[in-house]
């Protein structure tokens, strides 16, 4: 029987402190009864802290960059990474432990059922995420998102936000074309203007520890 082929994708950058915690709560989550198979990597962005240190003492599977590359060039290298496995669908986790693992099964099930492209997961769709940021972020957070509507016609309430995933051919568009300098917000458009098709889904994310 086929099996989707799902990859989490960790960008971690000097997080000596959550990266452990992070990538248990991933293979406990992983060890549960899913219709699809859950694999992730780790890409160390060029950590100066004992990121690296116990990343290789735990045996995690891990990309190790020999610089910083940045959000954007870390995430390139994870969707270049998912190209070349073959992976069906590739998801932004962050290595902070803001996202819940527990939302990731309503973030794909929409890209499984081939009802889009790409989905977005969402702190404000309906204000039952835990954490929603301070009133300044949230104010740029609502300006990103009437400029992308204005340019796009996309509407996205969380267009910052770093919980997502992408489908085999959103895969290989991003894995040639991902933004470095405002990369969440940047490569909703990118996609918009490409016709892929977009969705948000509601999450719940935490305080970073």
């Amino acid at each position: 029987m086929f099996q989707l082929k799902v990859l989490l994708m960790i960008p971690a950058y000097n997080e000596e402190d959550n990266i452990e915690r992070v990538v248990e709560g991933v293979r406990e989550f992983a060890a549960g009864q899913k219709p699809y198979q859950l694999d992730y990597i780790v890409i160390n962005d060029g950590s100066v802290d004992a990121t690296e240190r116990i990343c290789r003492e735990k045996r995690f599977r891990t990309i190790h960059l020999i610089q910083n590359l940045g959000i954007g060039g870390a995430i390139q290298t994870g969707y270049m990474f998912a190209k070349i496995k073959g992976y069906d669908i590739a998801v932004q986790f962050d290595g902070d432990g803001q996202h819940d693992i527990a939302c990731l099964d309503k973030l794909l099930e929409p890209v499984m059922n081939g009802e889009c492209d790409f989905t977005v997961g969402s702190r404000f769709l309906d204000g039952s995420s835990g954490f929603r940021s301070t009133a300044l972020r949230r104010f740029g957070i609502r300006f990103l998102s009437m400029i992308i509507r204005i340019f796009t016609g996309t509407r996205v309430t969380d267009p910052t936000s770093g919980f997502r995933a992408a489908n085999k051919q959103a895969i290989a568009f991003l894995s040639r074309n991902y933004p470095v300098d405002y990369p969440e917000p940047e490569s909703i458009v990118e996609l918009s203007k490409h016709s892929f098709r977009l969705r948000e889904v509601q999450v719940n994310m935490f305080e970073r520890a």
